[in-house]
C-alpha cells in the first residue's frame, strides 16, 4: 500500500504531508526540544550502541537523561522496550517522547538518527545541539536511489544543527561532514583509543563507538575520568558482540550489513559458525548474495536462514543470500541455530548475526516475539 502511494502523490505533495506532521507534533507538545539539549546520533552502524554508552556515561554522571534508539527508549533510568521495529519513530511520537523526558527533568536526550526519517522530516522542528557521525557504508539504497543520495540525507542532520559536530574522521566520508558549518568542530578515530584504556568491549568497531560516546560526554561536560571508568566497568552491550554462552562459546550480534558482518568476523579468532539471513520487505536485495560470500569466506560453516522477511518470501531470500556458495538452507531460525550448537566443537566459535537482542520478528502474518539470546539459552540447556 505504502509503495502504491508513493507512486500515485506527487513528491511534493509528500514532502508537505511529512513537513506539517513534523510541525503539528511540535506544536502540540510546545516545542519541547527547546528546553532540553538534544544529541543527534546518524550513520550507517553504531549508532545504537553510541546512544547507550552515552546514556550510561552521563548517568554514571549524576545526569537526567533520556535516549531513544532501535533497542530501547529510556527517560531517566527507566527502560522501555522498542517494539515498534523503527529506528526513528514518527513525529509525533517522537515530539510526545521528547515532551515526556523534560517533564522527568531530563537535561539530555540521545536521539538515534535515521536517513529515512530525515528525508520524511523527523528531524524538523527538534533543536539538536550535536549531531554525530559513527560511519557510513552502503544501505538503503534501494529507499534513496543511490549512495550518494543516502549520504545527502545524513549530511542534513548537520546542517540542519549550527552547534557541535562530532564526526569519525577516519571514515572515507567524513570530508563531507567536516565541510559543513558549525561553531565547533570535533573529530575522533582509532588514533583516539589512548583515551581508554581499560575497555573491555570486543572488537575494533566498538572501540570506535566508545570513543564516540566518550567525546559526547566530553563536549557535554563530562570529564575523562569519568567516562573511562563507566565504558571500564561496561562488559558487553545487549546484542552487540554479546557472548551468551560458552564451550562452544555462542555470540549474537546485530550485524546486517556487509560491512558490519566482516567486522564481526574478524574480531573473532579460530574456526567460525555461523548463522545469519537477511531483511525482507524489499530492502537492499543487492546485499544478500554479498553477505552470504563474506560469511562463506570467514566461517567454516554456514547456515542461511530466516531473519525479518516481512512481506517476502523466506526462502527466496535464503536462497538468494546462499547464491553460488555452499551454505546450508534452515528456514526455521531456532531450527538453524539449534544446527549450529550442533556443528560446533568446544573450542568453536558460534556467530549469530541480524537480529542482536531484538525481542519481535516481522513475517507476512505480523509481528511475532523472537529472541536469538533466549532460543541459545533453552538449546544450552537442553
Amino acid at each position: 500500500m505504502k509503495k502504491l502511494i508513493k507512486k500515485i502523490i506527487p513528491p511534493f505533495v509528500l514532502s508537505g504531508y511529512h513537513l506539517s506532521l513534523s510541525f503539528l507534533g511540535a506544536l502540540i507538545y510546545g516545542f519541547p526540544s527547546k528546553k532540553i539539549n538534544v544529541v543527534g546520533v546518524t550513520g550507517t552502524s553504531g549508532k545504537s550502541s553510541v546512544i547507550s554508552l552515552t546514556t550510561s556515561i552521563l548517568e554514571e554522571a549524576g545526569l537526567k537523561v533520556a535516549s531513544m534508539s532501535s533497542i530501547e527508549f529510556k527517560i531517566n533510568g527507566q527502560r522501555f522496550q522498542n517494539e515498534l521495529k523503527m529506528t526513528m519513530p514518527g513525529r509525533m511520537k517522537i515530539q510526545k517522547f521528547i515532551n515526556q523526558a523534560v517533564k522527568a527533568s531530563c537535561q539530555y536526550l540521545i536521539l538515534e538518527v535515521t536517513s529515512e526519517g530525515i528525508e520524511q522530516y523527523r528531524h524538523k522542528f527538534i533543536d539538536f545541539k550535536i549531531a554525530v557521525f559513527t560511519n557510513l557504508s552502503k544501505e538503503h539504497i534501494e529507499a534513496h536511489g543511490s549512495f550518494e543520495n543516502y549520504r545527502e540525507a545524513k549530511l542534513k542532520l548537520f546542517k540542519h544543527t549550527p552547534d557541535t559536530h562530532i564526526i569519525n574522521t577516519d571514515d572515507s566520508n567524513a570530508k563531507y561532514f567536516t565541510a559543513i558549518t558549525a561553531q565547533e568542530k570535533i573529530g575522533f578515530g582509532i588514533s583516539d583509543k589512548s583515551l581508554l584504556p581499560t575497555m573491555n568491549l570486543i572488537g575494533d568497531f566498538n572501540l570506535y563507538n566508545a570513543i564516540a560516546a566518550t567525546k559526547i560526554a566530553m563536549a557535554l561536560g563530562v570529564s575523562l575520568e569519568n567516562c573511562q571508568k563507566t565504558i571500564g566497568s561496561i562488559e558487553v552491550l545487549p546484542g552487540r558482540m554479546e557472548v551468551v554462552a560458552n564451550n562452544p562459546t555462542i555470540i549474537i550480534d546485530y550485524a546486517h550489513t556487509p560491512t558490519q558482518l566482516e567486522l564481526v568476523y574478524q574480531a573473532i579468532k579460530g574456526n567460525k559458525i555461523c548463522v545469519l539471513g537477511s531483511c525482507g520487505g524489499g530492502r537492499d536485495k543487492w546485499k544478500r548474495p554479498v553477505m552470504g560470500q563474506i560469511a562463506s569466506r570467514y566461517c567454516k560453516e554456514v547456515i542461511v536462514t530466516n531473519e525479518d522477511p516481512y512481506d517476502e518470501d523466506p526462502q527466496e531470500i535464503i536462497d538468494s543470500v546462499v547464491g553460488n556458495t555452499r551454505a546450508i538452507k534452515i528456514i526455521d531460525r531456532k531450527e538453524a541455530i539449534k544446527r549450529a550448537l550442533e556443528l560446533a566443537k568446544p573450542e568453536d566459535t558460534v556467530i549469530i548475526t541480524g537480529k542482536g537482542s531484538e525481542m519481535l520478528m516481522c513475517t507476512k502474518e505480523g509481528k511475532i516475539p523472537w529472541s536469538d539470546k533466549q532460543i541459545v539459552l533453552d538449546l544450552v540447556k537442553k
